[in-house]
């Protein structure tokens, strides 16, 4: 059976969320037993997120085999079982850059390289080529309609469907419906405007879901069906909800995924839709509440954490617990004292210091690592957040008052964590090799690694006494091996080491509820109906700590 489409794009403001919209359809169809793939296309020109600040562009999301991803990404791995890859998520730059580079080698030899055909033939093969033979492919464009940039990829959508059959692609038109208080009325001008922009290059769309605080009438979904020339059936409210994970049983309600299987003409069942229902039960109504405080420098932009964020109501649903975050800005703790951090957070049932680059804010999240170490607080760094726990304890305990990592001193006498200048690929067929001058995009430990864990610990005991796991990793700097023997004698312990390298991948420590930091990204695969191991033992630890 060959792959049926569904392209997913977007108008009138970006952020309405079609990510989430392709999330939950694809978790729709998968209830239903189909077995689906989402893709991503931006149209920015950077090759890929890697280099763009959280600020620009929210969380970058890492796959196994160690692609930088939009964070729609990471949307898409949460609600249904696909396992993601580099060929998730193409950019404008990625297919410019693989069109170049064919113009160099001489694949079009005599002719003009131009737009159409090569750019949106290279949109398409990229998106065959990913498809293979699943049941359906949902395929997301980001931006909105309208934007000079997604044009290639609007008019490689439109050719799509004379390529392969109309009955074979589905367009799905993401938009917005404002509720103008002033005037106490829905407007569906917005709507029209963006459907008219589509229509304009050749698009129509089958279904328009309506982003919408509130219900649509009857006679708003007729008056958009009549202006915009789509089925009165076949427009549909996405209302706001309480939880992201209501998404799929609200479209659900609406009739989505019946709307789409008829248009496409798959036969199946009716969706299981039991789990979803008991995974919104158990945020909606928790036994208790745990109080956790994400130490970031970021934290303007909540997007800039976004699986860390679901990967913490994870651990969440898993203890039957509401997690309550409440974020600390690094560099506003920076040479306070543990009297007055005790004050301000002493309702804190946990801390976690998460992933980062740059100097701003380090100090704060090194003064928080303290605090927790001391006063016996459940303590959680990843990444940036394990160096710099280890950084803390080399200056506290072990007497290196230097101690630093040379991403932030390059002169310091003490670096316990250094570039790392060599390392092999996820699948270990490529060697890689960088210094300080290096290009920033795509040198770093990217991808899925393998860990061995020492048993015993908190980690063996979360991971359910297993004795190797696989992480995703997202670093240029690692622990330097000469610090390791020091650090151990002063109490420090390395309880999870890469399989193949000498690499330190998680410490911790004795005599403290719970304190663990790992190099790598746990919250990337972790999943409401599959929460991470580490995020279900730290919010368990936060809970027991209510009661000591």
């Amino acid at each position: 059976m060959k792959p049926k489409y569904i392209f997913v794009t977007g108008g009138v403001i970006s952020s309405l969320g079609k990510g989430l919209a392709a999330a939950s359809l694809g978790a729709l169809l998968e209830a239903r037993g189909l077995n689906v793939g989402l893709q991503k296309l931006d149209p920015y020109l950077n090759v890929d997120p890697g280099t763009m600040s959280p600020f620009q562009h929210g969380e970058v999301f890492v796959t196994d085999d160690g692609a930088e991803t939009d964070l729609d990404l990471g949307h898409y791995e949460r609600f249904t079982h696909t396992r993601l890859t580099r060929h998730s998520n193409y950019t404008s730059g990625k297919i410019y850059d693989k069109v170049i580079a064919k113009e160099r080698r001489g694949d079009y030899l005599g002719g003009t390289v131009q737009v159409i055909p090569h750019i949106t033939n290279e949109i398409k093969s990229s998106i065959r080529h990913w498809a293979g033979n699943i049941d359906v492919a949902i395929v997301e464009i980001g931006g909105t309609v309208g934007d000079i940039e997604s044009q290639p990829f609007l008019e490689a959508i439109r050719q799509f469907r004379y390529d392969i059959g109309p009955k074979n692609v589905l367009y799905i038109h993401l938009t917005l419906v404002p509720y103008i208080k002033t005037a106490g009325e829905l407007k569906t001008k917005p709507t029209q405007h963006s459907v008219k922009e589509l229509r304009q290059i050749g698009i129509q769309p089958d279904i328009i879901l309506c982003r919408a605080d509130r219900e649509l009438s009857k006679e708003i979904k007729d008056k958009i069906s009549l202006f915009c020339n789509t089925d009165s059936d076949a427009v549909f409210t996405a209302r706001d909800v309480d939880s992201i994970y209501e998404c799929p049983l609200a479209l659900h309600e609406e009739g989505v995924d019946d709307k789409v299987v008829s248009l496409l003409n798959i036969w199946t069942g009716a969706p299981r839709l039991e789990p979803w229902h008991e995974i919104v039960r158990k945020i909606k109504a928790p036994a208790g509440k745990v109080t956790i405080g994400v130490v970031g420098k970021y934290i303007a932009l909540t997007e800039s954490y976004k699986s860390l964020n679901e990967a913490l109501t994870h651990g969440g649903i898993a203890n039957d617990v509401e997690v309550k975050l409440e974020y600390i800005d690094a560099e506003e703790i920076e040479g306070l004292n543990d009297e007055v951090l005790l004050e301000q957070f002493g309702n804190i049932d946990g801390f976690l210091i998460p992933g980062g680059f740059g100097t701003r804010g380090v100090e704060g999240k090194i003064v928080a690592a303290g605090f927790a170490r001391r006063k016996k607080i459940p303590l959680f760094g990843i990444c940036l957040g394990m160096q710099l726990m280890v950084v803390e304890f080399a200056r506290n305990q072990a007497g290196l008052s230097d101690a630093n990592s040379s991403e932030f001193a390059a002169v310091t006498e003490n670096p316990v964590f250094g570039l790392l200048k060599e390392w092999k690929s996820a699948d270990g067929k490529q060697t890689f090799t960088q210094d300080e001058s290096s290009d920033k995009g795509g040198t770093m430990r990217l991808g899925a690694n393998p860990c061995c864990l020492t048993k015993g610990s908190f980690a063996w005991r979360a991971y359910a006494e297993k004795s190797e796991i696989s992480e995703r990793h997202r670093h240029r700097y690692e622990f330097n091996n000469d610090y390791r023997e020091t650090l151990e004698e002063h109490g420090l312990k390395i309880t999870g080491t890469h399989r193949h390298h000498d690499l330190v991948e998680i410490i911790e420590i004795d005599d403290h509820p719970w304190y663990l930091g790992c190099q790598f990204h746990p919250e990337f695969t972790s999943k409401p109906m599959r929460p991470h191991p580490l995020f279900v033992a730290f919010i368990a630890a936060a809970k027991k700590s209510q009661s000591l």
